[in-house]
């Protein structure tokens, strides 16, 4: 499965130390299968240190799921479970739980603000639980430990936001009335992008437009 993290800097090494605490699943590494996701981060935590998001793409080994030495929790979609995580996981009790990796929905900006006015008393469990049905979808991983780290591979290169893989599939949504998730997942589950991230390939020294045409060949389409 890939997944991506946003940030401002290139991911080289995992250092779980420099994580900050109080976040949804705790202290941790955290990646998204979205990549839409990832560069919303991106261009925000660039922006607020003055430089270019860069979005850094691994392989997770999902069979980590079925690895008995690893404890993972996972959430398919907002609940009750998933909030009493949440408010946990953001005490100031400085708190710790025992999984490995923890894999859910995203308490984002709007979320959070409800989180607050929930926890004021202001509304009800229940009705907090029902404005989230209308809720954008939303992804993320928390890789918790050392341990679950061994999962994760880096790819070969970190994409800058603005780098060819942002062209060609905005390229797909303006030329062919693509979504732009259609784009992103034509363009990361095509053969062209597999080339694209193998050196032995040096499909890197091409131009994003021969690219772009590689992949039109791939999908039979045409401009």
């Amino acid at each position: 499965m890939k997944l991506y993290h946003g940030s401002y800097t290139a991911i080289n090494v995992i250092d779980l130390k420099k994580s900050k605490p109080y976040k949804d699943f705790g202290r941790a590494f955290y990646l998204t299968k979205y990549y839409e996701q990832a560069k919303f981060w991106a261009d925000r935590l660039g922006a607020e240190h003055k430089k270019e998001g860069i979005i850094t793409e691994f392989e997770f080994d999902d069979y980590a799921y079925e690895d008995e030495n690893l404890k993972v929790l996972k959430f398919e979609e907002y609940s009750e479970q998933w909030l009493d995580f949440i408010i946990f996981n953001r005490s100031k009790q400085n708190p710790i739980h025992e999984f490995d990796i923890v894999e859910g929905p995203v308490a984002d900006d709007a979320v959070t603000q409800q989180i607050y006015i929930y926890l004021e008393g202001k509304i009800t469990k229940a009705a907090f639980l029902d404005e989230l049905k209308f809720h954008k979808p939303t992804h993320q991983i928390a890789f918790c430990t050392l341990e679950s780290l061994q999962m994760l591979k880096k790819t070969k290169k970190n994409m800058f936001v603005n780098n060819i893989d942002d062209v060609i599939t905005q390229s797909l949504v303006s030329d062919f009335n693509m979504t732009e998730k259609q784009s992103i997942d034509v363009y990361f589950q095509s053969k062209v992008y597999a080339k694209l991230i193998d050196e032995n390939t040096k499909y890197y020294q091409k131009t994003w437009q021969e690219i772009y045409e590689l992949l039109k060949t791939e999908l039979k389409i045409n401009g």
